[in-house]
């Protein structure tokens, strides 16, 4: 019964738009460079002395009921510290190349920072961030999108314990760690005119959380500012 359903969503995909097969997991992968250039600057009001950037390179997989997309490399960069003795801290920017669906023709997904982050960890999470994801095709209209700047998709990022921390170094620091996210939602598509719902039906959406997982493997580069 699975062979025949992938079968039909192939051939959906040929004659409509896209389906999502495909079987990749995040791999390990040598430390990467990383790029400080987007760091916020501290507020005029911070405490001296306690602020860093974060630089953040990440390989991650989305996977939407049964399909696994590799998203590639992600890039992200904030600072934070301390303001009158208190965490503060100040996004930077999100980078993400449009990836391939695997099994389509020409269709991809690019990732975009939704408008919330908090990325002061504690003992039942590591981060939070919002997300939404453009959809890139030449059968659907520029604003397709899963997820949106108003009705951003909601990520809340554990410690995946297959991906243990670690730090690689003390000078500069750079560690490495993996997070997942179990219990994300992914609604509708938006926007993507009179292919939508061909889009939806290929996609799987919307599906519920417990559905997905937001896997990534992480390298983090703090520098002092």
């Amino acid at each position: 019964m699975r062979r025949l359903l992938a079968a039909a969503a192939a051939a959906l995909s040929a004659a409509a738009l896209v389906a999502l097969p495909g079987h990749a997991s995040a791999a390990s992968s040598p430390v990467p460079e990383f790029d400080f250039s987007a760091c916020p600057a501290p507020p005029a009001d911070a405490d001296p002395g306690t602020w860093r950037c974060e630089a953040f390179v990440s390989q991650g997989v989305l996977t939407i009921g049964a399909r696994e997309i590799p998203i590639g490399e992600m890039r992200l960069t904030f600072s934070e510290g301390k303001v009158d003795g208190k965490f503060a801290q100040v996004f930077g920017e999100l980078r993400h190349a449009p990836a391939r669906i695997p099994g389509t023709f020409g269709a991809s997904l690019q990732l975009k920072y939704g408008g919330y982050s908090d990325f002061l960890s504690n003992d039942e999470r590591r981060g939070e961030l919002d997300l939404y994801a453009v959809l890139r095709h030449p059968l659907l209209p520029k604003g397709c999108t899963i997820g949106t700047l108003e009705a951003p998709l909601h990520s809340v990022v554990k410690d995946d314990p297959t991906v243990p921390f670690e730090v690689i170094s003390q000078n500069p620091k750079t560690v490495k760690f993996g997070v997942v996210d179990a219990q994300l939602t992914v609604p509708r598509t938006t926007g993507c005119g009179p292919l939508a719902r061909a889009a939806d039906q290929l996609l799987g959406l919307p599906s519920p959380s417990g559905e997905n997982t937001f896997k990534q493997v992480t390298y983090v580069q703090l520098k002092p500012l």
